[in-house]
Order: structure tokens, then C-alpha cells, then sequence
């Protein structure tokens, strides 16, 4: 969960029930009068981010459902800068984009991102879930550039949601719970990927970007280094863009 006030995640035990929300015990300590909450949140006030993320999912697929052509103007390919599939811009819009053919991808995905999505948003706040959720999306791209045969095309936001699941393994730790069921889950998931038609790549690179995320963030969650934080993710996002054009310079030499 995260601080109504500055933001900040803070784990069960650390929390003290504000009039609205929780608090840290920074900001518990200038508190006026405090009132136990009566009532619990609905999923869009707890997580409205998390939900816009599915509206918009779910908007797109029926896009693609009901205008011919439609996906072929989302997919990411990994086929260098000289082809529009090969643009950055596909890379983010194949993350909303997913199998016209097999519902169950966009089911399966919805409902991780809901499972997740509800519990991390509130954790770490509005902002800092947009930044995972869509540099998950790229760390996504990259692994499907760096790691998988030239000419491959993927929808899904199977790199977000592996992205998440990083996370959440990475915060779990930190907050010193019991990881062992998302070892679990994380293990299942990344094995299943291999099976045929799935692109495993998507899933490694959301995975290691969206831990690296969480990691920074969890080592700079207190206030004092919220200056660091954003430094250490702005040479994230400097190194991940490095990466992207050190690929592609390769790709448009072949």
C-alpha cells in the first residue's frame, strides 16, 4: 500500500488508518485526528490506473475484431528501423494489441494485470505504476529484439505483466514476505512460454526491466532519497533506449 499523502509504499505493519487511506509514520506523526476507514475502496479508487490499463486492453481488441486490418497496424516486428513494424512506437502499441484468434490471451493477460495491477498500484502509487507497467512494455520489445530470430512478430502485454510479476517478486522481498509462491508462479509462467506460438523473449526482458524497476525503487523508497530514485530511473530509461538503437543500428546494416 501507499502513503494518501506523500505517496510512498509502505508494508501492513509500518501503516497507521488516516481519514482517508493509510500513512507513513512520517506523516503519522503530523496527523490531527485519525478515523478507522468504514469502508473498503472499489477496484477503480484503489487501482484507477490498473483499470484504465484494462479499458483500454479491452477497447483495442475489439477494434481489432471489428476493423479488418486493424493488428497489422499494432504488431511489433523485430525487423529493424527502416520497416514501420520496426518502430518504438510499435513496440508500445503491440503491448495493447493481442491474438484475434485466441481469446484466452486476452482473458489470461487481463486477469493478471488485475490481480497485479491491484495490488502494486496502491503499493508504489499512480506515477511510479505507469512507469513500470510501460517501460515492462519495452523491456518486452527488447527481448523479443535482442533474443529472438529476426523478422519475429508478437502482440500482447505479456511483457508488462511478466514486468509486474518481477516487481512484485522484488518488492515482496524487500518488504521481507514470503516470496515463494510468486518463485512458483514466475516458474510456470516462463515455462509455459516456451511452448509454440508464444514469444518466451517478451516474457525474460518485461521480467528482468520490471524487476530492475521495483529494485530501484524499493531501495530508494524513503523520502529523503526520492532525488536518487528519479535519477536512477531516468539512467534506466537512458540505458534502455542505448540498447534499442545499438539493435537496431545492427539490424539496418543487415
Amino acid at each position: 500500500m501507499s502513503c494518501q499523502r506523500c505517496d510512498k509504499y509502505i508494508c501492513v505493519s509500518c501503516s497507521t488508518p488516516g481519514a482517508v487511506g493509510f500513512l507513513c509514520p512520517d506523516d503519522a506523526k503530523e496527523r490531527v485526528k485519525i478515523h478507522r476507514p468504514t469502508f473498503a475502496k472499489s477496484p477503480f479508487q484503489a487501482a484507477p490506473v490498473t483499470i484504465t490499463l484494462i479499458a483500454i486492453n479491452v477497447i483495442v481488441y475489439l477494434g481489432q475484431i471489428l476493423v479488418p486490418g486493424f493488428t497489422n497496424s499494432l504488431f511489433y516486428a523485430n525487423v529493424g528501423p527502416n520497416y514501420e513494424a520496426g518502430s518504438i512506437l510499435r513496440v508500445f502499441t503491440s503491448g495493447f494489441a493481442h491474438s484475434e484468434s485466441q481469446i484466452t490471451h486476452i482473458l489470461f493477460n487481463m486477469y493478471s494485470l488485475f490481480v497485479l495491477g491491484t495490488i502494486i498500484e496502491p503499493m508504489i502509487g499512480k506515477l511510479r505504476f505507469v512507469l513500470l507497467y510501460v517501460l515492462s512494455i519495452f523491456g518486452g520489445g527488447l527481448g523479443v529484439l535482442y533474443l529472438a530470430e529476426i523478422g519475429t512478430s508478437v502482440v500482447g502485454a505479456s511483457g508488462a505483466i511478466f514486468g509486474l510479476m518481477g516487481a512484485y517478486l522484488v518488492l515482496l522481498r524487500a518488504l521481507k514476505l514470503d516470496a515463494s509462491q510468486m518463485y512458483v508462479l514466475i516458474g510456470i509462467n516462463l515455462v509455459i512460454g516456451f511452448l509454440p506460438g508464444i514469444a518466451w523473449q517478451a516474457h525474460v526482458g518485461g521480467l528482468i526491466v520490471g524487476g530492475a524497476i521495483a529494485l530501484i525503487y524499493a531501495s530508494t523508497r524513503r523520502r529523503e532519497k526520492q532525488l536518487q530514485q528519479t535519477a536512477l530511473i531516468v539512467g534506466l530509461v537512458v540505458f534502455l533506449g542505448a540498447l534499442w538503437v545499438l539493435a537496431n543500428e545492427n539490424l539496418a546494416l543487415m
